[in-house]
């Protein structure tokens, strides 16, 4: 018997301009083309989106994260406006980085809660659902009043360590907020769990205060879903190197590498920092950063698409 697609029609694949080697791999995956799509500047700056195929009832996948700058997020509510108006069956926003989401809430007067204003615009473009890798927060997947399917990097992450050793090895949560993750490597591999105890005196600063776990003599891997200026790794990378720890590694999923991320991360002395491709990493930092692994997420979205659009279960991906 023939499986049939969701909505019973073929499914076509676009990007935007913020990672379009990760969607080349994930139509690759697909066997399925990239639809010609033409986006373009204005001489006053403004952008212009057209999809340049027949996209009438079909099931569309727009993938586009939404890392700096912020044309990346107003290329990708284009492309979703574009596909619904151009009488799209279902559009899926398939976003590996969701941006803005560590402001999920008020936590001083008046500030925007801007992640919760993404998600309205993207639902607001005409998304019918969302695909996205490694939330800051999972409580984020509320903000949206449309399905959301939160994949994990971790399956990927650990594909890589697969062939390592796991005597002696202990994973390590930058903060409270990251021992969930950690906790989940730390199972996988068969490795103890150790958590940073730090304090930020301000934002993209943070001072390493404690940690909690045995780690002298020990393997570390420093896991988190994002490392942005590196001054949370580099820290934790000095704190355990302090306490005796033997090797240090880091693991992230987003890959931000903001101003002087480069810098420290060099200067951590990391025997490895692995991140995905969620985010594409100029070749200016790639070959300055010393090693530095990435591994790809496109098989993964690949293999949430091709649920999606089947009608199967996403969450079987993870077990």
């Amino acid at each position: 018997m023939t499986e049939l697609s969701a909505t019973g029609t073929p499914m076509m694949v676009l990007t935007g301009t913020a990672n379009p080697a990760l969607a080349e791999r994930i139509a690759e995956e697909l066997d399925q083309p990239l639809c010609e799509v033409t986006i373009k500047r204005f001489a006053d700056g403004e952008i212009f989106v057209r999809i340049d195929e027949n996209v009438r009832g079909r099931d569309v996948f727009v993938i586009q994260s939404t890392n700096p700058p912020a044309e990346n997020i107003l290329e990708l509510l284009l492309l979703i406006d574009a596909a619904k108006r151009a009488s799209a069956a279902r559009v899926t926003a398939v976003v590996p980085y969701y941006g803005y989401a560590r402001q999920d809430r008020k936590d001083q007067p008046r500030v925007s809660i801007a992640g919760k204003l993404m998600a309205n615009l993207i639902v607001a473009a005409g998304a019918d659902r969302l695909i996205t890798i490694d939330f800051h927060q999972h409580q984020l997947q509320g903000f949206f009043d449309i399905p959301v399917d939160h994949l994990y990097a971790a399956p990927v992450f650990m594909n890589h360590y697969a062939d390592m050793s796991h005597e002696d090895l202990v994973v390590v949560a930058t903060d409270v907020g990251a021992a969930k993750m950690a906790r989940g490597y730390a199972k996988r591999l068969g490795a103890g769990l150790a958590i940073m105890d730090k304090r930020r005196p301000g934002p993209n600063e943070a001072e390493v205060l404690n940690v909690v776990g045995d780690v002298d003599g020990m393997r570390c891997i420093i896991s988190d879903d994002m490392v942005d200026t590196a001054g949370t790794m580099a820290n934790a990378a000095e704190a355990l190197r302090e306490r005796g720890a033997s090797e240090v590694y880091a693991i992230a999923t987003h890959a931000l590498l903001s101003g002087p991320a480069v810098e420290r991360l060099n200067g951590a002395g990391f025997v490895e920092l692995a991140v995905t491709d969620t985010i594409a990493i100029s070749e200016e930092k790639r070959s300055s950063l010393r090693n530095l692994e990435t591994v790809s997420v496109a098989s993964l979205l690949a293999r949430a698409i091709e649920s999606t659009h089947y009608n199967r279960s996403v969450s079987k991906l993870f077990t």
